[in-house]
């Protein structure tokens, strides 16, 4: 008995090194990962049938209580049988296969074993042909590639050997050199038969870990991918925020080339073939083309499938994906190879996984570009409810003085235009200079002041070095404008007070007045939402937060503070936003 277990263990130990090439096989590989249609199940029966004919050939036979250790066996006396690792390959594939695969196996396996002959050959293979049977059907409880645990098929492989044991001993006679065999071979082939069978199923659960794994990874990549290239595709499809994301792509995979397009010209290309495959030109491969019109992915294996009209392209592949936002192909990503192997099925996926979060975020950037567009809508239909009274009102004054002041309704006059200007120039620009913002509202007060003399006092204390910093338009002038409607109305001499200074790199904006406050149940809302109130809707004040939030982020600040003695609104901007103004 003892004897036996070193030799079985030689024998599977040619299995387990069949295993371990076929697991480095792409084929395999795929024959393991993916649901198995007709074709793979007939591989797998052929890959694990011939697992159970090569145990059959490699087996140590056993005459009359003797091992010979020949070893290939073409033929078994008729008083004699073999002891081999046949049941291990057919457990494997039935579990690994199913019904389809277990039967197919153990019936190749089985039937193969029945020709070499022996006193055992039809027990020996009626047991495998049952081991196909139940395998097959166990293969859905027992399921590998969903958290199976590999003593399952371990003692289902022991189950199948001891049956195995229990049919040579019910079906091969003489009974008496049954019982003396099973004698002797039971224990180490039991035993050898559930070691190969932990060591081969560890092998396929390390492919399948393996692939897991680089699922993970890929992943993971294509979300650091998607992170780096978001604040460009925010800004939408254009040639500056194209090549940023193209020169990323092509960092972090394994392609050659990056090239970016619209439905008409070529965003950015990056990498090789950059010579003639050049950012600004009109689509020219013929492949891009056929993505756009059909919107699906079109993988080219060849160089004559991109179908480059310059004969010296030394792009050899390429996955071309469709971009699109709301259904509507707007443009290709394309991943271009000079060694088509290196377009494996890795890169493949991670491509078509960039495709889809791109696609996202093109989408994101359209509602974003829409929301903000429906916000310089608000903001100019609130203009134009403002503007008409503010003019009458100016143009009243203005008549009125020309009777008595000419030479001061002349400088109202320039004053008012000036106001309109500053109008019109915020509704069309980003960010305007300090500067900028400040002659608006000194424009608003000069009119202002001139139609309520006394009734209040503003005062500027301003750092000159920081006039030339960028701030959102209609930024200071809704706030003394509310300072000045709302907060003087039980008061005489009302004080304004506007300051900039820098601190931290950020330069402090305030607007402070000492008015009567405003009350708390408005001051919570105030900046956060519109409200109802007999005096407003504090649209001009949630305006300047969202458009701070946005154009900022954590890098700007707006906060409202009021009491009884008055209410302090303070904005803080960075200061590198710096430049000349925007035409």
């Amino acid at each position: 008995m003892f004897d036996l277990m070193p030799l079985m263990l030689e024998r599977v130990g040619i299995l387990v090194i069949l295993a371990f090439l076929l697991s480095r096989m792409k084929a395999f590989r795929r024959m393991i990962h993916h649901e198995h249609g007709l074709s793979e199940k007939l591989m797998l029966i052929a890959v694990f049938g011939s697992f159970g004919i090569i145990s059959n050939y490699t087996g140590v036979e056993i005459a009359q209580g003797n091992i010979s250790s020949q070893t290939w066996q073409i033929e078994v006396d008729g008083d004699a049988a073999i002891a081999n690792t046949r049941i291990m390959g057919v457990v494997i594939g039935g579990l690994l296969g199913g019904p389809f695969v277990g039967i197919g196996t153990g019936l190749v396996a089985g039937l193969h074993r029945m020709t070499l002959g022996g006193f055992t050959a039809f027990a020996c293979g009626a047991s495998t042909i049952l081991a196909g049977f139940v395998t097959g059907f166990l293969w859905k409880r027992f399921r590998i590639k969903d958290n199976f645990s590999p003593w399952k098929a371990v003692l289902t492989g022991i189950f199948m050997e001891c049956t195995q044991m229990g049919l040579i001993l019910l079906l091969a006679r003489p009974f008496e050199s049954a019982v003396k065999l099973v004698e002797l071979i039971a224990l180490p082939m039991i035993t050898i038969n559930g070691f190969g069978t932990l060591i081969f199923i560890l092998i396929i659960h390390s492919i399948l870990v393996e692939e897991e794994r680089t699922k993970a990874l890929q992943t993971h990549k294509s979300f650091y991918i998607a992170q780096q290239t978001l604040p460009f595709f925010r800004k939408g499809l254009n040639e500056h925020s194209c090549k940023k994301v193209a020169e990323i792509i092509l960092k972090w995979t394994k392609a050659d080339a990056i090239s970016i397009t619209n439905r008409e010209i070529v965003l950015a290309h990056i990498g090789a073939g950059s010579d003639h495959h050049k950012q600004g030109q009109t689509l020219v491969t013929k492949l891009t083309k056929k993505v756009l019109e059909q919107g699906k992915i079109i993988k080219a294996k060849s160089k004559e499938e991109i179908q480059c009209p310059n004969s010296d392209c030394p792009l050899q592949s390429a996955i071309v994906m469709p971009l699109q936002v709301h259904n509507q192909t707007v443009g290709t990503l394309k991943l271009y190879f000079l060694d088509p192997s290196l377009m494996d099925k890795v890169e493949q996926e991670l491509a078509e996984g960039l495709s889809k979060l791109f696609s996202t975020q093109l989408e994101l950037a359209d509602a974003e570009l829409q929301r903000k567009l429906l916000k310089d809508a608000e903001i100019k239909a609130l203009q134009a409810q403002i503007n008409p009274h503010f003019l009458f009102n100016s143009l009243n004054t203005i008549s009125s003085l020309i009777r008595t002041d000419a030479d001061k309704a002349r400088k109202l006059l320039l004053k008012l235009s000036v106001f309109f200007r500053s109008n019109l120039q915020g509704a069309r620009q980003f960010v305007i200079p300090l500067e900028k913002e400040l002659e608006h509202v000194e424009a608003y007060l000069s009119i202002e002041q001139t139609r309520f003399p006394d009734k209040y006092h503003v005062s500027f204390d301003i750092d000159q070095s920081l006039k030339k910093v960028m701030v959102p338009p209609f930024t200071l002038q809704p706030l003394v404008e509310n300072a000045i409607k709302h907060a003087f109305a039980n008061k005489e001499h009302g004080k304004v007070s506007i300051r900039a200074y820098a601190e931290n790199d950020q330069m402090i904006l305030i607007t402070e007045d000492n008015g009567s406050g405003i009350p708390d149940h408005l001051l919570r809302q105030l900046g956060n939402q519109t409200v109802q109130s007999n005096d407003g809707t504090g649209t001009a004040l949630w305006n300047i937060k969202k458009r701070i939030e946005e154009i900022y982020g954590s890098a700007g600040a707006f906060h409202i503070k009021s009491d009884e003695n008055g209410t302090k609104v303070t904005i803080k901007f960075p200061l590198e936003m710096k430049g000349e103004v925007a035409v």
